[in-house]
């Protein structure tokens, strides 16, 4: 696969890549004392059956033979290179870390990042985007005998459950936690191979 390039458009293969049965992926959970992870990884190749250059429409075939359309944003440089056959490779990946903060004293508060580009002129279309979002919320209770934390971010209060007891008593009223997701998709397309 050619290098891969970040696509703003090619985001709406993500849907894609969750309507169908993926070919490979994996999923791991870990933790250490005031931490947690969680992260999966999609990969799904897929064929083009059909191209509408007016709409910029293209309909993608998976391996279980489930169809899709998807529409390739205006960020897609190479759109008139792809053809019906070409082979599309998406790889999609996702984690969410939640890290404990001792004693709190960061500002409440939600934030996000995103990062895009698209293949240069004359390549084969690729690409890929990311985005990470980061919220740092106060423990405002602690319930040990539910097993739940109540968080308050800057726009909702939450009850989280916590099932590990080690994990539930390093919590404490004044606290914080500080939550990252993070979402990554690259798409490229390879040729159809000649018969």
């Amino acid at each position: 696969m050619r290098a891969l390039v970040v696509a703003v458009g090619m985001f709406g293969l993500l849907g894609f890549a969750c309507a169908v049965a993926a070919q490979t992926g994996g999923a791991v959970v870990a933790t250490k004392p005031g931490a947690a992870l969680a992260a999966q990884k999609i990969k799904v190749n897929a064929t083009i059956t059909a191209i509408d250059p007016a709409t910029r429409a293209i309909t993608l075939k998976g391996p279980r033979g489930n169809e899709i359309p998807v529409t390739a944003g205006p960020d897609v440089k190479n759109f008139a290179q792809m053809k019906v056959g070409d082979n599309v490779a998406v790889e999609y990946v996702e984690a969410v870390t939640l890290e404990l903060k001792k004693g709190g004293g960061k500002p409440v508060a939600r934030t996000e990042d995103s990062a895009l580009a698209g293949a240069k002129p004359g390549q084969a279309p690729a690409g890929a985007a990311g985005r990470q979002v980061t919220v740092v919320a106060d423990v405002v209770d602690v319930d040990t005998q539910n097993q739940r934390v109540t968080l308050k971010g800057p726009n909702r209060t939450v009850d989280l459950k916590v099932r590990d007891p080690k994990q539930l008593a390093m919590i404490a009223k004044g606290d914080q936690v500080e939550a990252v997701y993070t979402e990554a998709i690259a798409v490229a397309v390879q040729p159809a191979a000649k018969k």
